[in-house]
C-alpha cells in the first residue's frame, strides 16, 4: 500500500481535506453547474476531435496525429482534477484518501508536463512543415512521430511517479486540510513537518529543465518559422502560414504564459487565491479551449467535421 511510503516516525495521515475553491454555500450549487457544464464541453471536445483526426483520412498528416495526442492529453488531466473538484461543491466535508490523493497528484503532474512537451513537438512539427517543406515527409515520417510522442510520456510518467513518492514520503503531522481543490505540491508541502529543501530542489530542477528546454524549443522554432514566412513573396503562402500556425502559437502563448505567472512570480507576490484561481485556469479552462483553437480556426477540422456529422445523418 501507498500509505507505507509515509514515514514510520510520526503519526501517518490516511486521509486529507479538501477545502475546495470556496466555503460559501450560496456559490457552491451555481459554481458547480458552471465547472459541470465546463467539464461535459472539454469532454465532448477533446473526444470529438480525436474522432474526427481518426476517421478522416484527409488529417492523417503528422500535425493531425500531435493534434489527437494533446486533445487525449487535455481530457485526461482535466478529469484527474475535475470530478473531484465538482464534489467538493457537493460535500459539506470533501475528503480523499492517501493513496487516492498520491494517484491524482501523480496523473495530473504527468499529463501536464506531457501536454508542456507535446507543445514543443508540435512545434517542431510547424518548423520542419514551413522551412523544410520537400524533406518533411522524411523528416517526420510516422517512426520519427511516434518517437516525439512517446518520449514526452514515458519522461512526463517517470517524473510524476518520483515526485509523488517524495511527496508522499514526508511527514504529515500538521494538519490534513490542503487548502486547494486538488491534490497539488505546494499545499501538500505546507503540510508536513519534515525537511522538504530536497524535495523542492527536486522541484526546482525537474521544472526549470523541462520548462525552459520545451519553451527554448518552441521559441527557436518560431523564431525561424516567421522569418521563413516573412521571405515569402506570396502574400496568400503567408497568410496559408501563419493560418496553419496561429493555432498553435496562441495554444502555446495561453499554457506557458499561465505557467509563467503562476511559478515564476516572486514567492513574496503569492497568495492561496490566486493560485487557486491560476489552477482552474491551467486545469479546467485551458483543456476546453483548445479544442476550440484548433477546430474553430482550422478550415481542415471544420470540414471533416460536417462530413462527419452529414455521414452520421
Amino acid at each position: 500500500m501507498m500509505v507505507v511510503m509515509a514515514q514510520t516516525n510520526c503519526t501517518q495521515v490516511r486521509e486529507f481535506i479538501l477545502v475546495g475553491l470556496t466555503d460559501r454555500q450560496e456559490l457552491k450549487m451555481p459554481l458547480f453547474v458552471v465547472f459541470l457544464s465546463i467539464y461535459l464541453f472539454t469532454t465532448v471536445g477533446n473526444l470529438g476531435l480525436i474522432l474526427v483526426i481518426r476517421t478522416d483520412a484527409r488529417l492523417n498528416t503528422p500535425m493531425y496525429f500531435f493534434l489527437s495526442n494533446l486533445a487525449f492529453v487535455d481530457f485526461c488531466y482535466s478529469s484527474v482534477i475535475t470530478p473531484k473538484m465538482l464534489g467538493n461543491f457537493l460535500y459539506q466535508k470533501n475528503v480523499i484518501s492517501f493513496n487516492a490523493c498520491a494517484a491524482q497528484l501523480g496523473c495530473f503532474l504527468a499529463f501536464m508536463t506531457a501536454e508542456c512537451l507535446l507543445l514543443a513537438s508540435m512545434a517542431y512539427d510547424r518548423y520542419v512543415a514551413i522551412c523544410n517543406p520537400l524533406l518533411y515527409m522524411v523528416l517526420m515520417s510516422p517512426g520519427i512521430c511516434l518517437q516525439l510522442v512517446a518520449a514526452p510520456y514515458c519522461y512526463s510518467f517517470l517524473v510524476a511517479l518520483f515526485h509523488a513518492i517524495l511527496t508522499f514520503r514526508l511527514c504529515y503531522c500538521h494538519s490534513n486540510v490542503i487548502n486547494h481543490f486538488y491534490c497539488d505540491d505546494m499545499p501538500l508541502l505546507r503540510l508536513t513537518c519534515s525537511d522538504t529543501r530536497s524535495k523542492q530542489l527536486w522541484i526546482f530542477a525537474c521544472a526549470g529543465i523541462m520548462f525552459i528546454s520545451s519553451l527554448l524549443i518552441v521559441f527557436i522554432s518560431y523564431t525561424f518559422i516567421i522569418s521563413a514566412i516573412l521571405r515569402m513573396r506570396s502574400a496568400e503562402g503567408r497568410r496559408k502560414a501563419f493560418s496553419t500556425c496561429g493555432s498553435h502559437m496562441l495554444a502555446v502563448t495561453i499554457f506557458y504564459g499561465t505557467l509563467i505567472f503562476m511559478y515564476l512570480q516572486p514567492s513574496s507576490n503569492h497568495s492561496l487565491d490566486t493560485d487557486k484561481m491560476a489552477s482552474v485556469f491551467y486545469t479546467v479552462i485551458i483543456p476546453m479551449l483548445n479544442p476550440l483553437i484548433y477546430s474553430l480556426r482550422n478550415k481542415e477540422v471544420k470540414d471533416a467535421l460536417k462530413k462527419l456529422i452529414i455521414s452520421r445523418n
